[in-house]
Parts: C-alpha cells; structure tokens; sequence
C-alpha cells in the first residue's frame, strides 16, 4: 500500500527511503512534532493510550516506536510491566534509548530495530499494540497489519494513531495549505530535510483513512473495529481486537 509515495526520489525502496528519512530528522523530530502540531499531538497520545485503561494490559509492543514518546505516555498511564519498542531507523532509536537512560525505565522499556511487516515475536505474545503515526509508513499496509495480529494475544487490542483528512469547510482548507506549505517550511528549516515534510503531506494523502481503514484491518482479521476522530478530523484513533 502506497509503496509508490516516497520521501525521496531513487532506486531505494519506500521503507529503506523511510528509514533514511527518520534518520537524517530524529535529531529534531520531538521539537518539530510539538512545534508543528501546536502541542496537540501529546493530548492525541493520551486520548489514544486511553482506549487501553479497561484491558490493564502488561505485555506492550510499540510498533514505529520512533523516539519513545507513545511509550512513555503508555508507562505513565497504564503502568504495564514491560513494553518493547521497535523501529527501522537506527537514528530514531538511539534518541529513544538516551531517554530511556535518563529516565531510569531500562527495566519497563526496551527498544530494537524490526521491520513491522517481518517482526521478530511468536504468536501470541503481546496484550495490546501501539502505533503512532506509522501506518502510513508501511510500504504494504495489510501486510503490516496482518503481522501485527500474529503476535497480538487472543482478546489483545490494537491502537492506532494516525493522521487524517478533515472534510469539513473551512478545516479542510485550513488544513491542506498548513501541512502543504508550513510544515514543509519549518521542518526544512530546523530538520534540514524539506522533502521530509513535504512526504508527511502526500503520506497523510494517500493514506486510506476513516472507513477504508477499519474496513482493511477487518479484511486482515481484526473484529470490533473503531474509528474515533480528533480535532475536526486531523487524526484519528483506529481500535481492533484479535
């Protein structure tokens, strides 16, 4: 699914090209996610870690890890007793381990390079997923998806948080020339890497959203699904059990 957007132009794959992307940012990305979403991204994480209070889930995986930020929310909030983290950029993770250290959570939190659609779990072995942000990544979303499931528990759930279309006038428009030309201009200006941004754009796009997608998590296996919309539709908090 949308293997054909890229960050950047060549022969690399979409996730290699991904991966190269979050490396070349993970110096600036904490600054720039707050800076650029005004500081609502961190009430959409705790609105999203939310869906998981009523199942007190202790085995975690937080896919597209990035630098930790969703997993240290869960932490706060839930409380489970191990949470592992994994991510491709290398870059991303050696930010996420320096905060792991100053925060004292080695014991709680651990983080490991994987692949999303290859990861390296038995069946069965976590509780409740994470994903924030990282969906859209995929360079084959159902397969992703579909990975994800396996190594959920029997009755785990699924939380996915990504961005959206709002579709409503004048959101929409507001909107589209935001993350068109803004967030292309100071992610350029503080990451160095304007293409960066400007595939946050076409990702978010392209991305099969609301509808579309609680209709591909139950094409892959997922039951109860749900989709909640955040902030006029900005984003979205997708929920399945297995």
């Amino acid at each position: 699914m949308n293997s054909e957007i890229t960050p950047y132009s060549g022969t690399e794959t979409k996730k290699e090209q991904v991966a190269n992307m979050f490396n070349n940012i993970s110096g600036t990305y904490d600054f720039l996610n707050h800076f650029l979403s005004l500081g609502i991204d961190i009430i959409w994480r705790k609105k999203a870690i939310k869906e998981l209070l009523s199942l007190k889930p202790q085995k975690m995986l937080d896919v597209a890890t990035g630098t930790g930020d969703f997993a240290f929310e869960s932490i706060k909030i839930l409380k489970p007793q191990q949470i592992i983290g994994v991510d491709i950029s290398e870059g991303m993770l050696e930010v996420a381990k320096k905060k792991i250290a100053e925060r004292n959570l080695g014991v709680v939190f651990s983080v490991q390079k994987g692949d999303s659609e290859g990861l390296h779990f038995d069946d069965d072995t976590f509780d409740a997923i994470t994903v924030a942000f990282g969906v859209r990544n995929y360079e084959n979303l159902e397969k992703g998806l579909a990975d994800m499931l396996r190594v959920l528990k029997p009755g785990g759930k699924i939380v996915i948080l990504e961005f959206s279309k709002p579709r409503v006038f004048p959101i929409k428009q507001l909107y589209n020339f935001y993350f068109k030309h803004i967030t292309p201009f100071f992610g350029g200006l503080f990451s160095k890497d304007k293409k960066a941004y400007a595939y946050l754009e076409e990702s978010v796009q392209a991305f099969p959203d609301g509808k579309d997608f609680t209709n591909l998590m139950e094409k892959v296996g997922y039951k109860y699904n749900k989709h909640r919309s955040l902030t006029f539709g900005i984003s979205a908090i997708y929920t399945g059990i297995k």
